[in-house]
């Protein structure tokens, strides 16, 4: 019956784990809703009475944005007074501002490129010097594709959601015929040569920093060696904390799931590991201290609640288990704005004796172990040192969650795309999505960002060349690469 429950709640109820324990009294409702913080809503007199003041409007527009002016004006023949005659003159005028859209427009670039020959020495020298005209090594050798073309089809793919079938429709529909494989092969060729650069010289920085999160989740590759079509490949993702400066978001494939792959790609990496209560995290080099989520461990009691009779809900075993866990959420929101040494303090403070608790509390349950609750109850016990690690360090996080929401894009992605074709592709799109979610963190426009790599990765030499390399992280790009937004 519990297992019919929570099947029926995720089908039809709401997918939200926020706590609601009890409705607002009448008697008290001005104690339970006042905020003294929040400040009065502004007044504006309107003829002997007040209003409060409209909510101020939430879009917004850059200043920068090109003004076209269209000027109406009466005829020359009507421009005389209806009295008298005489001419009109201009006294006033009322200006309407429309936001107008342009869709993208194709435009082909000519490159020419000039050679020069000395009319002298054609004359009277036995050799004659040819001097060309420098011009940039384009993005795709033997190929019409721009850096712009490659990165527009880019961010529509991966950020945009939209698979290349789309934009090949679309662009039929605008009399351009550009077929899914060419500008598929326009990704593979520009992610293979000028992305994999950068996504290893960031995977290099994020090895060396001390608190990371990762976790994973699934991905179909169609045309796997010695695997069929519906079995099951991973997309793994690793990140930097929220404390870091300059974040860094990588993704990698892998064809399964076993603990190898995190423990090579944070080859070199010592310190604070943020993940799930998967034991593959488990099982890393000694170097690597793995920290629970408390969110995970949340949700069991999530579960074990929405499971039971709404009748039976009210002081059962899950609503105290869960009230626990919120308990110890609350005391993070309030310690938000401390540093890490002052949070660090006040979790030994607040947050480890209501852990001791806990955990007390729940040496006294004896539920049955296939239950909702059950399975709670062993979930806690068995990640007990994992979940308590986040009060060794003030920079730690009481959950995973970043991690989650930073994986999140790729699986709203997925639902459009579906599938990857072959291991390459699944690859490709793993460093695609590294490079563009790595610059939404860094607050650059990802279409401004991969341009500025396409244009400029061919001709620094970033294969030889470290310092060439450095010019295109997120962290060195130019102003002009920022997000509009920021």
């Amino acid at each position: 019956m519990e297992q019919v429950r929570l099947a029926k709640h995720h089908q039809f109820g709401a997918s939200s784990e926020k706590s609601q324990y009890d409705q607002i009294n009448l008697f008290n409702e001005a104690e339970a809703t006042a905020d003294e913080a929040k400040a009065e809503p502004e007044l504006v007199e309107i003829e002997r009475h007040y209003r409060k003041k409209a909510k101020e409007n939430a879009d917004r527009l850059p200043p920068d944005l090109p003004v076209e002016v269209v000027e109406h004006t009466l005829p020359k023949d009507k421009q005389k007074c209806p009295e008298c005659g005489e001419a009109l003159h201009i006294m006033g005028k009322d200006v309407r501002r429309e936001l107008k859209l342009i869709p993208a427009k194709a435009v082909i670039v000519e490159h020419v490129r000039y050679t020069y020959a000395c009319r002298d020495c054609e004359k009277n020298a036995c050799g004659v010097p040819i001097l060309k005209a420098p011009v940039d090594n384009p993005v795709i050798k033997g190929s019409f594709a721009s850096p712009e073309a490659v990165a527009q089809i880019m961010t529509q793919k991966f950020v945009m959601g939209a698979p290349l079938y789309r934009q090949e429709q679309d662009f039929r529909r605008n009399g351009i015929y550009l077929s899914r494989q060419t500008m598929s092969n326009w990704l593979l060729k520009c992610s293979e040569d000028w992305l994999e650069p950068v996504y290893n010289a960031l995977r290099e920085i994020l090895c060396t920093r001390e608190v990371l999160h990762a976790d994973e989740t699934t991905l179909q590759v169609l045309h796997e060696p010695e695997k069929t079509a519906q079995n099951k490949s991973y997309m793994w993702m690793y990140r930097t904390s929220g404390e870091e400066q300059h974040p860094i978001v990588l993704y990698e494939y892998q064809p399964d799931r076993r603990a190898k792959h995190p423990a090579e790609f944070l080859k070199g990496f010592r310190g604070y590991l943020h993940a799930d209560g998967y034991k593959g995290y488990h099982n890393l080099p000694e170097g690597i201290t793995v920290v629970g989520c408390w969110a995970h461990a949340r949700r069991k009691w999530d579960e074990a609640l929405k499971v039971l009779p709404t009748k039976d809900r009210e002081n059962s075993a899950a609503l105290q288990g869960k009230r626990y866990c919120d308990g110890l959420f609350d005391i993070e929101c309030s310690l938000q704005k401390l540093n890490s040494n002052e949070r660090f303090q006040k979790r030994q403070e607040l947050a480890k004796p209501l852990i001791d608790e806990f955990f007390a509390w729940l040496k006294s349950l004896n539920p049955a172990p296939k239950t909702s609750l059950g399975q709670a109850v062993h979930y806690m016990i068995k990640q007990r040192r994992y979940l308590e690690r986040y009060l060794l360090d003030g920079r730690l996080e009481i959950s995973n969650n970043r991690a989650e929401r930073s994986i999140k894009p790729f699986v709203i992605d997925r639902k459009n795309f579906l599938f990857a074709n072959t291991p390459r592709g699944a690859k490709a799109s793993a460093v695609i999505f590294s490079i563009i979610e790595t610059a939404k963190e860094n607050g650059l426009n990802p279409y401004a960002y991969l341009v500025y790599i396409f244009k400029n990765a061919p001709n620094w030499d970033i294969h030889n060349n470290i310092n060439a390399l450095e010019l295109l992280l997120p962290s060195n790009v130019p102003e002009s690469c920022n997000s509009a937004a920021r």
